[in-house]
């Protein structure tokens, strides 16, 4: 403020104004100058700053005169449209524009501490990884009551099955069920034993396990899986079969019967379907095999209750004796004499005696025969735990019935 009496706005002369003072009017180079020395953080010193601050003498909501605001407080206001240079080597040290050579150079990024200048950590050497140990060739000793499966996944497993060994090296496709089918073909031996004793209709419930799941053992024993439709043909046909033996008084032609209609109904169905001829023949001569062992099965059930009752005590203990760690001709003949020791043991309870040994082991003649069959061509474990359980008393079916008609 002045000491000069107070004048309406607009009609108070400013002092210095001329068109070269207004700091607006400066010269391009000493904005350019300006801005250098704001990019680096160094501040620019104004001389005509006080003389060129705006002083207003009017009525206005301030009343004092304002402090001029110097370029050190916003000397380290950091910077917000423009990037800070990165700092390049250079062979020779630059001069600033409109200095003289020799003065000073200002040092950029020493107002702030900036990340540039911290010393970075030197890498470390790099070190190529050891080896991995090459593994054991030789493979670890498995049991001989493990069968070799590995745990059921759905990503797969690393641990080949005995049947995938077996191809690979080129080896025998014939592959033995073990000792848990063998047990479950025991136990089913046993129960058919035990029923038969109780009478017809307590027969009747295993027997139609037993030709269930010599139906699906089948199909699945051929490649043929899910095959629903043939094993349901199959599993008809057994149960119509025993249905005739009921109705017939168990007379064997109801079993003849019911497996020619069920030929010709197999028959019919390859016929209508559209696959390719060799597929179809395939199909059909599958499904007829299926339906067979299934329909000759109600063998048990045409049999006299004695001869049924030493017939599957006796393939009960073929088949475990079969699955024993032994090799394979000394095994097959433990399997008979046991086979024939179980039904003279049997028969003295019966009214056959002695002749029960022969029934006994004409029956694990059979059973043997479908335990073969069961391990042929590379069998998986689903081939064992279905074909490798019901092919042994399948195949024992019509021996029991014959001989027993025989012996009795």
């Amino acid at each position: 403020m002045t000491d000069q009496p107070h004048q309406p706005y607009g009609q108070q002369p400013y002092e210095g104004h001329d068109a070269q003072a207004w700091p607006g009017q400066q010269p391009y180079q000493q904005y350019q100058q300006y801005q250098q020395y704001q990019e680096y953080g160094e501040q620019q010193p104004d001389p005509n700053a006080d003389q060129y601050t705006q002083q207003w003498q009017g009525q206005t909501w301030e009343t004092q005169v304002q402090p001029p605001v110097s370029a050190e407080e916003t000397a380290y206001l950091p910077p917000h449209a423009q990037p800070q240079p990165q700092p390049q080597p250079e062979p020779y040290p630059s001069q600033g524009y409109g200095q003289p050579y020799g003065q000073p150079q200002p040092q950029p990024y020493q107002s702030q501490a900036q990340p540039y200048a911290q010393p970075q950590p030197s890498p470390e050497p790099y070190a190529p990884p050891a080896p991995a140990p090459a593994p054991d060739p030789t493979p670890a000793p498995t049991s001989a009551a493990d069968p070799g499966y590995g745990p059921a996944t759905v990503a797969g497993n690393t641990r080949i099955t005995d049947a995938q060994r077996a191809r690979a090296e080129g080896r025998s496709p014939i592959i033995d069920p073990g000792m848990q089918p063998a047990g479950l073909t025991a136990l089913l031996g046993l129960l058919l034993s035990g029923a038969a004793a109780l009478g017809t209709y307590a027969l009747l419930v295993p027997l139609v396990v037993l030709q269930a799941v010599t139906a699906a053992g089948w199909f699945r024993l051929n490649g043929m899986w899910p095959a629903r439709q043939g094993i349901a043909l199959g599993f008809l046909g057994a149960l119509a079969a025993d249905a005739a033996l009921l109705v017939s008084d168990r007379s064997p032609a109801a079993i003849l019967g019911t497996l020619g209609v069920w030929v010709l109904l197999s028959l019919v169905l390859q016929l209508r379907s559209h696959a390719d001829p060799d597929e179809r023949m395939y199909g059909l001569m599958a499904t007829i095999a299926a339906a067979a062992l299934a329909v000759v099965a109600g063998g048990y059930l045409a049999a006299d209750a004695d001869a049924v009752a030493v017939g599957g005590i006796a393939v009960a203990v073929a088949a475990v004796a079969r699955a024993l760690p032994l090799p394979t001709p000394a095994s097959v003949v433990v399997a008979l004499l046991a086979a024939a020791g179980a039904g003279i043991a049997v028969g003295s309870m019966t009214d056959f005696g002695a002749s029960g040994a022969l029934l006994g082991a004409g029956a694990a003649v059979c059973a043997l025969i479908g335990l073969r069959v069961a391990a042929y061509d590379y069998p998986s474990r689903f081939v064992h735990f279905t074909a490798g359980v019901a092919l042994p008393l399948a195949a024992a079916a019509p021996a029991v019935y014959v001989l027993g008609r025989a012996l009795a």
